[in-house]
């Protein structure tokens, strides 16, 4: 029998250990492992060369600005940048482009705008605002659900004008709207009054250094708000879900609510595990800008343990970009005026891997839920997405585990030329990047894959991740 692709030498996960096997592909599924491939013919051979294959790795929060920001990013230079990062799949929000998504009409203007540009595979997710609920538009949410939306996104805080946030009880209107169809309700949990607060209070004692941000948006404001969103899932049914999580507080309050069986989860970012506020806004001020912002060395540490132990269920990126020279260093812009985000989607895997499974912070098979198989969960795309299983997608991320490396923010497929994780030397890169069978990203010959290539994901099923926490 001829194949359509094996990926040969593959070093795969097997509990702790690892074994190196073949894996054979056909229709762009795995249908096969094989030992030994002497007499197996494919019209296509991957070498792994004895690397870590892991099952592709996942970014369930992207803000690839398309259409509408293209001058930020588009879908061309977001998905060869998470291509290059090891990502085979991405989830993008519903804020960040014209016409925000709020509506099955708006995600296939949406869709139709993206078709031919993306690298890798992408799914979406749904938005509900303010506006949304006060016009009694409950529709929207079963009808983007039933289109395969895979979340719904709520902000707590102002984000782009399109995109308008929710009051206390109109978020709690959401949650019961989204509690119906079953599907996990993200919210950016910063208690906007109390930020808004103290914002004006710094402006008017004149504080203009770069921490000044970060102590404005105090931890209370996402401790408050978190608390808050317990409360409503609690109220609700709803499945909550804490995005960017910065705080080790907030860890803290997850792990507690699902110890309670509450359907409470929370992901990460890799700055608010590698980077502190105080450091980084200090050097690179405007740029280090994110919203929630960076906290301090012991948020660093507690958010590692949340995601050993669980209570932080998986990494993602919040990848933001925005115009260097018009929105955030343009002539007489500071810190209150600068836009907050950052990219990261070519920096999420290396940073895991490097700090986490290389370090001993993360086994291999947390490494892996953490990348691959939670969030492909969570969304209701597991086994298409995030499994190494027979009839899974041929998706795979192929890691260097010995190289070493450092950040460079100039040598980026993404649009934005900025990261304040620039010069961090890490051990451990991806190497080759395969969606679906096909290479996409080889880091000797950059990215190979061709646009377009990359398909809508709908939503499969509707699953939960386990309420598990360890000690």
């Amino acid at each position: 029998m001829k194949f359509d692709v094996i990926v040969k030498n593959a070093r795969i996960p097997k509990g702790e250990d690892t074994i190196v096997t073949n894996i054979l592909v056909a229709d762009e599924k795995i249908v096969g492992f094989l030992p030994n491939i002497e007499g197996i013919e494919a019209a296509e051979v991957i070498d792994a060369e004895g690397h870590l294959t892991i099952p592709g790795c996942f970014d369930s929060h992207t803000h690839f600005m398309d259409p509408g920001f293209t001058h930020r990013e588009n879908f061309l230079t977001g998905t060869s940048s998470a291509a290059a990062g090891g990502l085979t799949m991405i989830m993008d929000m519903p804020c960040c482009s014209k016409p925000s998504v709020r509506g099955v009409e708006e995600l296939e203007s949406k869709l139709n705008a993206i078709k031919d540009k993306a690298i890798i595979d992408y799914a979406m997710w749904g938005g509900v605002t303010g506006e949304d609920i006060r016009a009694g538009k409950k529709n929207i949410i079963k009808e983007q659900a039933d289109y395969g939306v895979c979340a719904f996104k709520v902000y707590m805080t102002p984000s782009v004008p399109t995109y308008e946030r929710v009051t206390d009880p109109e978020m709690l209107e959401a949650f019961r709207w989204v509690a119906e169809v079953g599907l996990p309700v993200g919210i950016h949990a910063e208690n906007f009054a109390m930020c808004d607060y103290h914002v004006k209070k710094f402006q008017l004692e004149g504080r203009m250094d770069g921490p000044a941000w970060a102590e404005a948006r105090l931890v209370e404001a996402e401790q408050a708000a978190i608390e808050l969103g317990i409360n409503f899932s609690e109220a609700t049914g709803a499945r909550l879900h804490i995005v960017h999580m910065s705080s080790g507080i907030g860890a803290k309050l997850v792990g507690a609510a699902k110890k309670r069986g509450l359907h409470v989860t929370s992901e990460t970012c890799p700055h608010y595990l590698m980077l502190n506020y105080q450091d980084a806004m200090t050097e690179h001020g405007a740029f280090a800008k994110i919203a929630p912002p960076l906290r301090t060395k012991k948020d660093n540490e507690e958010l590692w343990e949340g995601l050993q132990n669980g209570s932080v269920d998986f990494m993602a990126t919040d990848h933001a970009p925005y115009e260097i020279e018009t929105e955030k260093a343009a002539e007489g812009m500071n810190i209150w005026t600068a836009f907050p985000g950052i990219p990261g989607v070519e920096t999420l895997v290396p940073i895991i891997v490097s700090e986490g499974y290389n370090k001993g912070r993360l086994t291999l098979t947390r490494m892996v839920e953490v990348l691959s198989t939670s969030p492909a969960k969570q969304y209701g795309l597991y086994p298409k997405k995030g499994a190494m299983l027979i009839g899974s997608d041929a998706d795979f991320t192929i890691i260097d585990l010995e190289k070493e490396w450092t950040i460079d923010q100039t040598k980026t497929y993404s649009m934005a030329k900025y990261n304040p994780l620039h010069g961090t030397q890490l051990k451990g890169k991806p190497v080759k990047t395969v969606v679906r069978g096909k290479l996409v990203y080889d880091d000797k010959e950059g990215i190979v894959g061709k646009e377009g290539y990359g398909q809508f994901i709908r939503r499969q099923n509707i699953q939960q991740l386990e309420k598990t926490i360890k000690y």
